[in-house]
């Protein structure tokens, strides 16, 4: 670069696909099972592109996408119609790909504060399968499976925040059930188109193609950031082109030259027909947005609201059992916000760190820091016996301790809370008891006591832990210390 040198700003857009639940695929009847292991055998003349075959569009697929639509408040379409979108490759039958591009299905909205292009619905691939010097092998049970293409605008500036709207999109896919969104099986793919310029310039946009994990989105969108930078710092060009990414070496490299529009020759399909969504019923904004569940966006602020934590809230949100489990326990208080932040806090620590644990334990060599989602699956305490640990602590029949260790308990064996709790001496002595205990104390260590009038605060701890100790531990702390400082007034 000549002169002096000029801050680099990275402009990241992001295109992602995802695999949509449906009993069929996108043109036929063929059977829609991601999970299917034996190759070629969920295909049909339709989906092969046999001679005389005709496509019927998938109402149920083109539903999910108006559903993200509402849910992400863009613009539905009224008109809409399905383009054929022509290259040529072994995993594509027909030699060009159903799509949409004139008239997508959803235009507009944002997730996470990233604003939306558009999306639309099309049918994907079949898979192809390389063994390394040898020969390349095609399974077409993928070809033709709905798949919908979410396109945002390039107002992304950093891997974190690529990384952070597909970790929000997955929640929303699957909070609609629209995609289980899984990324090591292929159901959902980021590709990131990345240019790096000085403020208020242009650069060249290169588009890292099929990651399969956030882990792996991150680091590629980071990497090119750095390699395209290096390249101007030097005085060189970014060539536009699209790009994969290397695991093993944690390096994006060429694979071909960047197409654009016109290469796909885009035009109507001529056997398919177009739509008008709001002659259709159950097709329009209104009828949708009635039978919307709870967004994770709303999930989230809702936990806000009762006080929860931000980092708390978010584990809620990501984890369906866990969220389900902290809903179960939140709903046993009702309206006592300051007991439902307290059993939040053991859920979102002292629960977790036990699971966690747990899976350690059962699953050796899992790298539990590296998993792009998290999902506890069924937790070995049901909300009601986790409620009745709170319910101890909030009573002080029991000390916070205790209460880590009950439910450590409660975990590795099973059982009432109560009654395990009675059983292993853990509950705490009442006033009552205590008062006996904290007269004895306080006639023994007349000196102490004392001190603690002149002011000396320690003198305070040492009566407290003679009387935890004279209580065998029975005692809880804080109604120890008010019982002192009544009698010594």
């Amino acid at each position: 670069m000549n002169g002096e040198a000029q801050e680099l700003i990275p402009t990241i857009g992001l295109e992602i696909h995802a695999e949509l639940k449906t009993r069929t695929k996108m043109f036929c009847r063929s059977r829609n099972n991601p999970d299917e292991t034996k190759p070629n055998v969920n295909i049909c003349p339709v989906c092969l592109a046999h001679p005389g075959t005709l496509p019927v569009i998938n109402r149920e697929a083109v539903r999910h996408v108006l559903r993200v639509g509402v849910a992400l408040k863009g613009v539905l379409a009224d008109y809409t119609e399905f383009d054929r979108k022509n290259y040529f490759y072994p995993d594509l039958p027909k030699g060009y790909q159903l799509s949409q591009y004139e008239y997508p299905l959803v235009a507009g909205g944002t997730l996470n504060g990233v604003a939306i292009t558009r999306v639309h619905l099309e049918e994907d691939t079949a898979s192809s399968m390389h063994e390394e010097g040898k020969s390349t092998v095609i399974d077409f049970n993928r070809a033709g499976v709905p798949l919908m293409e979410l396109v945002t605008e390039p107002v992304i500036h950093s891997a974190k925040e690529a990384g952070d709207f597909a970790r929000e999109l997955q929640l929303l896919l699957r909070c609609l059930d629209a995609s289980e969104a899984n990324m090591e099986k292929g159901e959902m793919r980021v590709e990131a188109n990345i240019s790096v310029a000085p403020l208020g310039q242009r650069g060249t946009k290169v588009e890292i193609k099929n990651l399969n994990s956030f882990r792996a989105t991150e680091r590629a969108v980071q990497y090119e950031i750095k390699r395209q930078s290096q390249l101007l710092e030097k005085g060189e060009k970014v060539s536009q082109e699209t790009r994969g990414w290397d695991e093993n070496k944690q390096a994006t490299f060429p694979q071909r030259i960047k197409e654009g529009s016109a290469d796909y020759r885009y035009f109507p399909d001529p056997d398919l027909p177009s739509l008008r969504l709001s002659e259709l019923k159950g097709y329009t904004e209104e009828e949708i947005r009635k039978d919307l569940p709870e967004l994770p966006s709303e999930r989230r602020e809702r936990y806000l609201r009762l006080g929860i934590k931000s980092q708390d809230a978010q584990a809620y949100v990501s984890d369906p059992s866990l969220g389900a489990f902290f809903e179960a326990v939140a709903a046993r208080y009702a309206v006592k916000q300051g007991a439902i932040t307290l059993a939040s806090n053991y859920v979102a620590n002292d629960l977790v760190s036990l699971l966690e644990k747990r899976i350690n334990q059962e699953t050796s060599n899992r790298d539990i820091g590296n998993r792009d989602t998290h999902n506890y699956g069924d937790i070995p305490i049901s909300a009601r016996n986790f409620s009745k640990i709170i319910d101890l602590l909030i009573s002080n029949r029991i000390s916070s301790r205790t209460a880590k260790d009950l439910l450590s308990l409660c975990i590795e064996q099973g059982g009432d809370p109560e009654q395990l709790a009675n059983e292993k001496g853990l509950i705490q002595a009442d006033s009552s008891t205590l008062a006996g205990v904290v007269e004895s104390v306080l006639a023994q260590n007349q000196s102490v006591v004392e001190d603690y009038k002149r002011g000396k605060e320690p003198a305070l701890q040492f009566l407290i832990g003679q009387a935890m100790k004279a209580s065998k531990g029975s005692g809880n702390p804080k109604v120890i210390g008010d019982l002192l400082k009544s009698k010594i007034g």
